[in-house]
């Protein structure tokens, strides 16, 4: 059974193996000798109770639970970093560090934005900016190692609080010279028997699009998913498909050679900011929010709900 506490020494060499790809260049990143990493996976392996890497001479991959344990170990150690960041600005009387964990659409977008509407001379020395998953941002936040969250709905997790939700209507992406590209409006029948390009996570996004066009009764020929507007965009301007996209990527990434459509049925993009419950926030957090609201704000057709909207 894994001991209640960790030795950070063994999960600083786990994350650098991991994330560079051998124990030689592992050890080189920490300063360390090989003999020296390699003996610290050797015990973490020991105290876990289980492998996380497989090894096949200088080739290191990690396990099944080494990936699912890569993540935890990464989290842990971001916050870590935090703690000392913020240690270091309470000495020095600075504007303490700011963690934003964000969905990839909202991260390249509107949090840019608002962070450039942060006065100089309050904007703190380090900002880390951490595009993940949903799921990711709610834990980071419940873990206490992200000030702000921004997360797509559902957001019903209990330890957060959900301070607003926003929502926009996602679009329709074709290739430039796609037959689709002259259309105005994109409408169902027109999806019929075209390959779809969508996102595939089925409990966020995904279960809306699949709704609306069960609901049109349409059947595609045949789909493409992938855990990001950017590639979804991609894959459309290949002409491998019609992609069925947030808005909001649009805005912050434009991109060459495609034709955006607005769909002729609705299908509402939901997102939320969420911080800690119980987490008092700091002023440069507070005013970080209202400028994400704002920037959010000047979307097309953003509108802010009252409340979580059923999903």
């Amino acid at each position: 059974m894994p001991p209640d506490y960790l030795d950070t020494k063994q999960l600083e060499a786990f994350v650098a193996v991991i994330s560079i790809g051998s124990m030689t260049g592992a050890a080189k990143a920490l300063g360390k000798s090989q003999p020296v990493v390699t003996r610290l996976i050797q015990d973490l392996e020991q105290e876990l109770g289980f492998p996380i890497l497989h090894r096949n001479g200088p080739r290191i991959a990690p396990t099944e639970q080494g990936v699912a344990f890569f993540a935890q170990a990464e989290l842990f150690l971001s916050g870590l970093r935090t703690i000392s960041e913020r240690a270091r600005a309470i000495a020095t009387a600075r504007a303490t560090p700011i963690e934003v964990a964000s969905i990839p659409a909202i991260a390249a977008s509107i949090v840019p934005l608002a962070l450039s509407d942060l006065p100089a001379d309050q904007f703190p020395d380090h900002v880390h900016l951490q595009s993940t998953s949903a799921e990711n941002v709610v834990q980071a936040v419940v873990a206490r190692t992200a000030d702000i969250g921004i997360a797509s709905l559902p957001l019903d997790n209990p330890g957060v609080d959900v301070h607003w939700v926003g929502e926009v209507p996602c679009v329709a992406v074709v290739a430039a010279n796609d037959p689709l590209a002259g259309l105005d409006l994109l409408r169902a029948e027109n999806l019929k028997g075209r390959r779809l390009i969508a996102s595939a996570n089925p409990y966020r996004l995904r279960m809306r699009i699949d709704k609306a066009l069960a609901e049109q009764s349409i059947e595609t020929g045949g789909i493409i998913d992938s855990n990001a507007t950017y590639v979804s965009l991609a894959l459309a301007r290949s002409g491998l498909g019609v992609a069925i996209v947030e808005s909001v990527t649009l805005t912050g990434l434009p991109i060459k050679d495609v034709v955006i459509l607005p769909l002729a049925f609705h299908i509402p993009f939901y997102w939320g900011v969420i911080t800690a419950t119980g987490v008092p926030l700091p002023a440069t957090v507070e005013r970080l929010i209202s400028s994400i609201e704002r920037r959010a704000m000047d979307l097309p057709h953003f509108r802010k709900l009252d409340g979580i909207p059923p999903v």
